[in-house]
């Protein structure tokens, strides 16, 4: 799919019936993108470097294989999304909901987790070097390194 404009992707998401938007392989880098309902879409596969996702309810989005370096989904709702094998690497995370999501084998290198909720969330493999986890929630998740809880509770 090639690059669609802000106007093009909120077209497609008023356009489309329940059960989400399909932007498998979609190119939305750079875009704005707060506040939109992404909820139940499928961006698998997708190029969102540097795109800004603010506030958008992403709730069960599948995002598998999705590139997301850089981007900024501060305060995005992302309950129960597929982020398997995503790239996040630096991306902005703060406060964002990611309770019950899927993130194993995710590259979460230099994330910026504070205040994020990962309760239930499944880490198993997902690359968390040098993420700030301060303040996060982190109960029922799984696959968190050792020392998880200094990462936590200490300033860095």
């Amino acid at each position: 799919m090639s690059e669609l404009s802000r106007s093009e992707v909120v077209k497609l998401i008023a356009g489309h019936p329940p059960g989400g938007v399909i932007l498998r392989g979609a190119d939305l880098s750079d875009l704005n993108m707060n506040g939109l309902f992404f909820a139940e879409a499928n961006l698998s596969h997708a190029s969102l470097h540097n795109a800004s996702f603010c506030s958008a309810d992403m709730t069960h989005a599948n995002l598998e294989d999705a590139k997301l370096d850089y981007a900024d989904l501060s305060e995005a709702v992302m309950i129960g999304a597929n982020l398997r094998r995503a790239s996040l690497v630096g991306a902005d995370l703060r406060s964002v909901d990611l309770r019950e999501a899927d993130l194993r084998d995710a590259d979460l290198r230099g994330c910026n987790l504070r205040g994020a909720d990962l309760s239930n969330a499944n880490l198993w493999h997902a690359n968390l070097m040098d993420a700030n986890l301060l303040y996060a929630h982190i109960e029922g998740a799984k696959g968190l390194p050792v020392d998880i809880e200094s990462r936590i509770t200490t300033q860095r």
